[in-house]
């Protein structure tokens, strides 16, 4: 399942770890002695106070007096299974930040793990390199959350560097934003297109120190992949055909600023080797040059895709995925957004209406209606673009239903007939129930395959939407996909 990794900690990579880790108490529960002692033989020179425990049930007693900062818990212990630790912890809502470790890696452990809060799952035999920066970030990501929890109480912002929007999963956005402004480490944005990811790299940027140093954007989509060593790192003259002289690469533009590296996961997986070294050392070599360089550039990453997935299908490295995502930020649809559809909607149409001379000023009843139970599948730029096509194409002082564009209203009239016409997924279970008997029945996987194909198809192929509809996990839906291929 997972890629095999070969990064080694770096003198200072090592140094920031066991900053981190000093006075951190970490609680290793593993019923092999053997394999107890290697895991601490693996933090013994990064500092922490560690203890070891082989019975699952010593574990919690020692739990529920002292919660440890980090618990390294395998899932099969003589006793009890481990993850009646993880309930616990759930249950109790301790502070604790677990990590699994387990050779019995089942879609069902990995579900239900994630489910209790697990910060990460890592099958044996585990490195001591991977299990190393799986801790550094379970830290860092600790330390986040706890930031958030402090501006809770005093953080409210309509608008922040850009963005427009005062509901809570915007709320969160900002005090991540923050949060990440103040540290240099590397932040993986996450989210559907058009949900203002690049907005967000540079509101990090705008917020941080670093603001009057450059930021440097690439898509990594759009660069073809003869070339994209040589835009990200540079080249020297004579190093392939066409490179008539030096030129330097985006890690050199944004020395001591930042580099955001947009549809991350569409890199090239030679070049993904030679990012992460970057990530590492700060070091790299323009293409056809023996000397090394360094520079102090921060990394902000971006992709609509789902990064584990990627992982899992092995089109994206894992310790590449594991050094970027120290700082995951996820940036929420639209439709998510409650509250936010109608003040970004009249911004924008205030915002056209002034610059094209037009005397627009709002909204009628029946247009709020039909914006706020649209899915608005293309997010924020979808509602920029009808917005801005209204007011070009229209006059007036609010905008009418007769106003939006063809396109739009044609994907609203058929959402909305899905939606009236769609049978739920516990009516339709009900219905299969009562109707079923012994020669009609069907597998129980093939049943669920229905289900959630259904769901997926409902969703116009949004794995994730889906997920949240079925109240399920994105990569439990992964897998089982994945499953499905396999068995057929």
């Amino acid at each position: 399942m997972h890629v095999a990794m070969s990064t080694q900690i770096t003198g200072w990579h090592l140094q920031l770890l066991s900053n981190t880790m000093r006075n951190k108490t970490i609680f290793i529960v593993e019923d092999s002695k053997a394999t107890a002692e290697i895991y601490k033989s693996y933090l013994d020179d990064v500092g922490g106070n560690i203890r070891i425990f082989h019975q699952g049930l010593d574990a919690l007693e020692a739990i529920s007096e002292i919660q440890p900062d980090i618990l390294l818990l395998d899932i099969e212990l003589p006793d009890i299974n481990g993850l009646e630790i993880l309930e616990f912890i759930s249950i109790n809502k301790l502070p604790v930040t677990t990590i699994v470790l387990t050779s019995h890696g089942s879609a069902e452990n990995v579900e239900r793990a994630e489910e209790l809060g697990s910060f990460d799952f890592i099958e044996k035999p585990c490195s001591k390199q991977r299990l190393r920066v799986t801790i550094k970030n379970s830290i860092s990501h600790g330390e986040l959350v706890e930031t958030v929890k402090t501006y809770s109480n005093n953080f409210d912002k309509n608008k922040f560097n850009g963005f427009i929007g005062r509901s809570l999963e915007m709320q969160l956005v900002y005090r991540i934003i923050e949060s990440a402004a103040k540290c240099y480490a590397s932040v993986f944005i996450t989210g559907e297109s058009g949900t203002g990811k690049e907005l967000c790299a540079q509101a990090i940027h705008d917020t941080s120190n670093k603001k009057d140093k450059p930021f440097v954007a690439l898509n990594c989509a759009a660069i073809p992949r003869d070339l994209f060593e040589s835009e990200i790192f540079g080249h020297v003259k004579g190093a392939f055909s066409g490179a008539l002289k030096d030129r330097i690469g985006a890690v050199e533009r944004a020395e001591g600023g930042t580099l955001f590296l947009d549809e991350i996961c569409e890199m090239d997986i030679d070049l993904q080797s030679k990012l992460l070294r970057f990530l590492q050392s700060g070091t790299f070599n323009r293409v056809g040059d023996k000397d090394e360089r360094k520079v102090h550039t921060r990394i902000i990453c971006a992709t609509n895709r789902n990064p584990e997935e990627e992982v899992m299908k092995k089109r994206f490295r894992e310790d590449l995925y594991y050094r970027l995502n120290v700082l995951p930020v996820e940036m929420p649809p639209l439709r998510e957004r409650k509250g936010d559809m109608l003040i970004l909607a009249k911004y924008f149409l205030e915002k056209f209406s002034m610059d094209l001379g037009k005397n627009f000023v709002g909204l009628t009843e029946e247009t709020e209606k039909i914006f706020s139970e649209y899915y608005w599948p293309g997010n924020i730029r979808e509602l920029q673009n009808t917005l801005e096509n209204a007011v070009i194409l229209h006059n007036g002082d609010l905008l009418e239903k007769s106003m939006l564009p063809k396109a739009m209203f044609d994907r609203f009239s058929l959402q909305s007939e899905i939606v009236s016409s769609h049978v739920s997924v516990e009516d339709e279970i009900a219905h299969s129930t009562a109707a079923a008997d012994t020669q009609t029945i069907q597998p129980f996987w093939l049943s669920e395959k229905k289900i959630i194909q259904a769901a997926v198809d409902f969703c116009e192929g949004n794995v994730q939407l889906a997920a949240r509809k079925l109240e399920l996990s994105p990569s439990t839906i992964y897998r089982k996909m994945k499953s499905w291929c396999s068995d057929t």
